[in-house]
């Protein structure tokens, strides 16, 4: 058995014995940590990269994690650092699922030469991701022009970073993320153009800005491969007061996906530790009601 199945398995299993003895039903979704959560104290070298997955075992009891790239970007080729990454998470029983790719040129850019090569700077994090057992790197559809030549210009770059991916055995998916990316029926759009089992769409609950998050979520989440539960305060009650989670849950179940759901904190009022842990509170209640 795949090591990342066995993981998503040992999770169920916990799930279900946390509804209670007796009880048939399994956990709807598993929650893995997003390192944006904690950009603040790893950006403040509070927190060292190689430390991220004892804080989500440890701290939380998560036991799978979503990198971001530029806390190691400069080791995407280095194996020893990459060895250590994995020795690390090994130690704690935290599967690597996915890292979150940036900064590496627009896989949409107008110009064929860029294009070509924001396709080559990603390669490098597909060869590291496969080093260190994800399944997937989360990119961005980013490009300039009409929405209908941004479409067909995204899709080039991700159609061919997806060919480079497949025999790999990894996934690129893409965020709403900004600009036109952020508009569901947009980046159905270019899934649609693309039309490759391994390129998918990462809903992010939280960055839709103009377009509506729950229509939205709706809109990717036949493509999705992962998904991004951000959150950015929460009530007395434990309710997160930006957006309506047992909508969106209800939307990413709806459509059959039972996969990570990625804990993404971005708010200010509470700490990054804090609001990790109401997300996580607020998640685990949820796949208890929603089971």
């Amino acid at each position: 058995m795949r090591r990342r199945t066995f993981l998503a398995s040992g999770v169920a299993a916990l799930g279900m014995a946390r509804l209670g003895a007796g009880s048939s039903a399994a956990v709807p979704f598993t929650i893995s940590l997003a390192q944006w959560s904690l950009h603040r104290e790893l950006q403040s070298k509070r927190l060292d990269h190689l430390d991220f997955a004892k804080v989500a075992r440890r701290d939380y009891g998560i036991e799978a994690i979503e990198y971001v790239n530029s806390f190691f970007k400069d080791r995407a080729r280095d194996q020893a650092y990459l060895g250590e990454m994995n020795r690390r998470a090994a130690g704690e029983g935290v599967y690597q699922h996915l890292i979150m790719c940036d900064g590496e040129g627009a896989l949409g850019d107008p110009d064929a030469g860029k294009r070509t090569e924001a396709v080559e700077n990603h390669r490098k994090w597909l060869e590291a991701a496969k080093v260190l057992g994800c399944a997937t790197i989360r990119v961005n559809a980013q490009s300039s022009g009409t929405p209908e030549e941004q479409q067909r210009l995204a899709a080039d770059g991700l159609r061919r970073l997806t060919d480079l991916a497949a025999p790999l055995d990894l996934n690129v998916i893409v965020e709403n993320h900004g600009g036109l990316s952020s508009h569901g029926d947009w980046l159905v759009g270019v899934m649609k153009r693309v039309d490759h089992p391994r390129c998918g769409t990462l809903p992010d609950f939280g960055n839709f800005y103009e377009y509506d998050k729950y229509r939205g979520v709706e809109d990717m989440m036949p493509f999705a491969k992962a998904v991004s539960a951000k959150s950015h305060d929460f009530d007395g009650q434990g309710e997160e007061t930006t957006k309506d989670y047992r909508r969106l849950l209800g939307i990413v179940l709806k459509a059959g996906f039972h996969s990570w759901i990625g804990i993404e904190y971005e708010g200010n009022r509470l700490s990054e530790r804090e609001g990790i842990a109401a997300t996580l509170r607020l998640l685990r209640r949820l796949q208890v009601e929603l089971a």
